[in-house]
């Protein structure tokens, strides 16, 4: 075991898991499920953590040259991977505006490359190569809060002016002291000692879905509830448009049908155009309101 491992919280084991692997099938289902428990608990704890993060963020992701960068290894990685990807469908936000620096590069997506992650060199690379800057905000995981190719993401991001956001599982880990705005999701020893997919892998999941939806929300793409700058790309996505354009204007679905039409089917200026806008019109004032449709409406009166 490497030096000073035993001393991290999620790589310790616990008495009462020795047996774990003589347990009868149902008992052990149980003992996994309460693991989890320990991941909703550390977020929950961690909710002043993510919103202080949510407001520089938030400042530096308005400039219209920003982007958002995700950096992990290894579970890390690929949550921090799918949280990213999803941006573009749920709300619209601009592939040239997202990266994501992966340990092993795109290969570890698909097959674990797990010496990778000790390759600081590539990190480094990965973001001088990506050029963030002051109007970038990176956001990186690691459960050990000490993985050498995330630490080093984050240090040369830093350096170069980006906001550093550290999501870790280990409370005092190097990660945490690195990036400006820590996040601590204290979910102790896991269940099946060191498998950090578990109860840490889960509390980033649910950290990362609460701090972009938060982020999004923050940037008007999201009203009453719904994904209004979602993408319709197939039957089930139109139909989900055109149901919120009859919900929120309300109209009729031929009414809601022809806004979308009319608007490329983008939902947020279809509700404009359904309450009696022009398109162009539409989209005028809805740059005029930063983006919120609940701005633009309050304006259109």
């Amino acid at each position: 075991m490497a030096a000073g491992i035993e001393t991290r919280a999620t790589e310790r084991s616990e008495a009462r898991n020795e047996r774990l692997d003589a347990l009868e099938p149902g008992a052990l289902l149980e003992a996994l499920l309460d693991g989890q428990a320990a991941a909703v608990a550390a977020v929950r704890a961690a909710l002043p953590a993510i919103e202080a993060a949510r407001a520089p963020a938030l400042e530096r992701l308005r400039r219209p040259a920003s982007r958002l960068a995700y950096a992990g290894a290894g579970t890390s990685g690929r949550l921090a991977m799918l949280d990213g990807v999803e941006l573009g469908p749920t709300f619209d936000w601009p592939a040239e505006r997202l990266v994501v620096i992966l340990a092993g590069g795109e290969a570890s997506i698909a097959q674990a490359r797990e010496g990778a992650e000790d390759d600081r060199e590539a990190a480094a690379r990965a973001v001088e190569a990506n050029a963030l800057g002051p109007n970038d905000v990176l956001v990186a995981l690691a459960a050990s809060g000490g993985t050498p190719f995330t630490l080093a993401a984050v240090e040369t991001a830093r350096s170069r002016g980006a906001l550093t956001i550290g999501l870790a599982n280990n409370p005092g880990s190097p990660l945490l002291q690195a990036a400006q705005c820590p996040v601590l999701l204290d979910t102790g020893p896991e269940v099946l000692a060191g498998s950090t997919r578990l109860a840490a892998g889960t509390a980033q999941k649910i950290a990362l879905n609460l701090l972009s939806t938060a982020l999004m929300v923050g940037l008007g793409k999201v009203y009453r509830g719904r994904m209004v700058d979602m993408r319709p790309t197939n039957a089930k996505l139109q139909a989900r448009a055109v149901a919120m354009v009859q919900d929120l204007v309300p109209c009729d679905e031929p009414a809601a049908r022809a806004a979308l039409n009319a608007t490329g089917f983008r939902v947020k200026p279809a509700i404009l155009v359904a309450r009696g806008l022009s398109s162009d019109e539409a989209d005028r004032r809805l740059a005029a309101a930063g983006g919120s449709l609940r701005a633009a409406l309050a304006e259109s009166g």
